[in-house]
């Protein structure tokens, strides 16, 4: 069975970038000597599955910052070429987040990092995310693009563990219970 894991970021006021998908308010935050946990959460996944907006704004860091194999899901990449420099490390797909994960298990994959807001919502909505790691800055931004969009019901959480960090950062670990 294929469970899938978030690690993310949001602004106070719920948003995971700006509506032009800049993320410099994050950026100027983060503290390189503290330990935000991402590696320890990165270790045991065996894909990442993430949606357009943040594969193209992977794309314009220094580098490829990914070890594991990355499956893009949009609808206006697939059928498009990948990149020279990332073949053999990422896949588009228009697939459902359900046929996703079928086909992730026919390959014997376990756990599976989910990443970006449309994709994380879809997830969400087909009860297919496992537990979330959310780390809250402290910075109200009005506007942007917000982490959970529309639901047709509720789900339920419940807190595993919380912890504050010297720079102010709030990281909230959640399992879904729904």
């Amino acid at each position: 069975m294929v469970t899938t894991h978030v690690f993310i970021a949001v602004s106070l006021d719920g948003y995971i970038a700006r509506q032009d998908g800049d993320i410099d308010w994050l950026l100027q935050r983060d503290d390189p000597t503290e330990d935000h946990g991402y590696a320890a959460f990165i270790a045991d996944k065996d894909w990442i599955v993430m949606g357009r907006g943040s594969y193209e704004k992977v794309l314009t860091f220094d580098e490829w910052p990914y070890d594991r194999p990355v499956l893009v899901l949009s609808r206006q990449l697939t059928g498009t070429p990948v990149p020279e420099k990332l073949k053999g490390k990422v896949q588009f797909s228009s697939r459902t987040p359900t046929e996703v994960l079928a086909d992730l298990a026919a390959q014997n994959v376990h756990r599976v990092y989910i990443d970006g807001g449309q994709v994380i919502q879809s997830f969400l909505r087909e009860g297919l995310v496992a537990d979330i790691v959310i780390t809250t800055i402290p910075v109200l931004l009005g506007s942007g693009k917000p982490l959970f969009g529309s639901l047709t019901g509720d789900i339920d959480l419940t807190l595993l563990s919380s912890r504050s960090f010297p720079s102010g950062l709030v990281q909230s670990h959640y399992r879904l219970t729904s």
